[in-house]
C-alpha cells in the first residue's frame, strides 16, 4: 500500500490495482501547484465531509474519471445536482467491500457545510482495510474517545490525522488520538496550508519522537509505503 501526499488533506492510497483518492483539494491550494490534476486517474474518491477544502476537486475528477464519489448521504445528493452521476453513498457505521478490501465510513468530530452554504451532513473519516494493511483516515476532527474503538476494532496500519490546530485536533491531541488508536504511525495531514494552521514542523517531530510514536510530515508530491 502507497500513499502519495497532494497537500492539505489531499492524498492518492495504491491498494492491489486500485487507486483512491481523498478529499481532492488541488486546483485551489497554492501549496499544491506541482500537482497536475489532469494526471491523477482515480477509481474511487472518498469525501469526509463538505468543506471546499476537502471536496473543491470531487465533481470535476469524478466526471472526468467516472471515478465514484463514497460520501455522506447528503454529500453524494448534492454531487448529483452538480452533474456527478457515480456516487456512492454512506454514513456512520456503514462500510463498503470492494475487489481490493473494505472501506469503512467512521465518526469524526467536526462540522460539514457544503461550498454553496448547504447542509453537509455528519463529518466522517474513513478505515480502508486492505490484504496490504490497514490505513485510518481522520478527517477533519477533534481529539474523541471514538478513537480507543477504531484502535480495538482494526489493528492500524497508518493513522492519517490533521495536526494544524484551530479547525482540528493539533500537535498535543494528534499524540493522544495516537495512543488511543494504537497504530502502528502517524502522518500528520490539514497542515501549513493557511497562516492559521502553520505548525513547526520539528517540534512536532520533537514531540512525537519523545513519545517514541513513528511520525512523517510529508512534502506535497512527497509519498510512504508501508
Amino acid at each position: 500500500m502507497k500513499v502519495i501526499y497532494y497537500g492539505h488533506s489531499c492524498f492518492g492510497v495504491e491498494i492491489g490495482s486500485s487507486f483512491i483518492l481523498v478529499d481532492p483539494f488541488i486546483t485551489q491550494n497554492p501549496r499544491a501547484k506541482s500537482i497536475n490534476i489532469n494526471s491523477l486517474n482515480p477509481h474511487y474518491i472518498l469525501v469526509s465531509h463538505g468543506h471546499f477544502d476537502h471536496i473543491a476537486d470531487a465533481a470535476q475528477l469524478s466526471k472526468q474519471t467516472q471515478a465514484p464519489i463514497l460520501s455522506n448521504f447528503e454529500i453524494t445528493l448534492w454531487l448529483e445536482k452538480q452533474g456527478v452521476t457515480q456516487v456512492f453513498p454512506m454514513n456512520l457505521g456503514g462500510s463498503r467491500t470492494f475487489d481490493f478490501g473494505k472501506i469503512h465510513y467512521v465518526q469524526a468530530a467536526h462540522s460539514s457545510s457544503l461550498p454553496d452554504g448547504s447542509y453537509g451532513g455528519t463529518a466522517g473519516g474513513f478505515v480502508v482495510e486492505g490484504p496490504e494493511g490497514i490505513l485510518y483516515y481522520a478527517g477533519d476532527t477533534a481529539l474523541m474517545s471514538d478513537m480507543k474503538l477504531f484502535g480495538e476494532c482494526f489493528q492500524i496500519d497508518l493513522a492519517l490525522l490533521p495536526v494544524g490546530g484551530v479547525f482540528t485536533m493539533g500537535i498535543d491531541e494528534a499524540i493522544r488520538a495516537a495512543r488511543l488508536l494504537n497504530c502502528k504511525q502517524v502522518m500528520g495531514v490539514h497542515f501549513d496550508t493557511f497562516d492559521a494552521i502553520k505548525i513547526d514542523h520539528e517540534e512536532a517531530k520533537k514531540k512525537f519522537q519523545q513519545e517514541d510514536i513513528p511520525f512523517r510530515l510529508l512534502k506535497v508530491g512527497g509519498e510512504l509505503t508501508l
